[in-house]
């Protein structure tokens, strides 16, 4: 009785589980629903952002422009031991310089989508859904770069390997497309994570925040493609392919969150940032390593779901510093998750 009760009960696990077919059909339904989303709204860089509006004009004296807490160079004594006017011109260079690497990426995104969707077939709904994800990504590299040049700081951007890389990252959309969707979410989590944190607590200069709405809002909707495309196609996956993914995910995480959070040497020089400083910024104390272990509560969450963080891939996650609570939803403040 016990082995029929076993077997019944296997059985209803096995029947609750949707088929292949069955995932793909919501997957295409949810894809028809992010292409709507976007027709019915979207933003344009030169339409909706009153450029030449008086709030909006940039004065390099403006306090608005100190970097707060939520920030982890604004959260480190040395800067806030600074005159109010090196912590105004160092705000502003770090805001351009957070633009200026986010449409780099943006850029490597489109890049990337292109070479990946050559290969689609006709009728595919990814088609579509990620063609408007590429129109809002010109978009946002339109309004950052616009950003930078009226915020009046020569940002750095990117390291000099990343741009020597990106001919070889964008390849990637051909050839390992589950790598290059993990790349991107590496790029818009720790982004998406420091614009809301920003948000909630109070913004910045008017110009800033405007920009960050936009892509807080715009963004939710291509994170959550890169996450259902994931959990879409990793299933389908080979043993050898599943195992190097499950390692190459939270490299891949780590190495480039540190592209979009870590200004690069020449960035560092720009903003006057200590050597030792830096180090204890990026990621050597307590407040950073907590920072950093917060901006990844919800890849955390989409590795669980597609089972690659299991009992030896944690150890190589905490490692790296990005071990630690799954978000409960997408989103979830840290505040919430502690």
């Amino acid at each position: 009785m016990d082995a029929t009760v076993t077997t019944l009960a296997s059985r209803a696990r096995t029947s609750s589980r949707p088929s292949a077919a069955d995932a793909t059909a919501e997957y295409h339904v949810l894809l028809r629903r992010l292409s709507e989303a976007s027709v019915e709204k979207h933003f344009q860089a030169f339409r909706d952002i009153p450029w030449d509006a008086p709030e909006f004009e940039v004065d390099p004296h403006d306090p608005r422009f100190v970097l707060g807490e939520v920030d982890e160079i604004g959260a480190h004594p040395w800067y806030q031991s600074l005159p109010l006017e090196r912590q105004v011109a160092i705000g502003r260079y770090r805001y351009a310089q957070v633009a200026k690497v986010g449409l780099q990426f943006e850029q490597l995104l489109i890049a990337g989508v292109m070479n990946h969707l050559v290969w689609a077939r006709n009728g595919n709904p990814e088609f579509r859904y990620a063609m408007h994800e590429v129109t809002e990504e010109t978009h946002h590299i339109q309004m950052f770069q616009e950003g930078v040049n009226r915020l009046g700081a020569d940002a750095a951007g990117a390291p000099a390997y990343f741009k020597l890389l990106f001919p070889l990252l964008s390849s990637a959309g051909a050839w390992w497309p589950a790598l290059f969707f993990t790349g991107i979410l590496a790029g818009e989590e720790p982004i998406d994570h420091l614009q809301k944190s920003i948000m909630r607590h109070g913004g910045s200069h008017p110009m800033v925040d405007r920009i960050m709405q936009i892509h807080i809002a715009e963004e939710a909707r291509h994170i959550s493609f890169a996450h259902e495309w994931l959990k879409h196609e990793v299933p389908t996956m080979g043993v050898v392919q599943r195992t190097a993914f499950a390692v190459l995910f939270p490299l891949t995480m780590r190495v480039l969150c540190d592209v979009i959070m870590v200004p690069s040497r020449r960035a560092r020089r720009d903003m006057g940032i200590p050597r030792s400083v830096a180090r204890e910024i990026w990621w050597g104390s307590e407040a950073s390593g907590r920072l950093l272990r917060e901006m990844f509560g919800d890849v955390r969450m989409l590795a669980d779901e597609l089972g690659i963080r299991g009992p030896v891939t944690k150890r190589l996650w905490r490692v790296l510093g990005i071990d630690g609570r799954p978000s409960r939803f997408r989103a979830e403040p840290a505040r919430l998750s502690a």
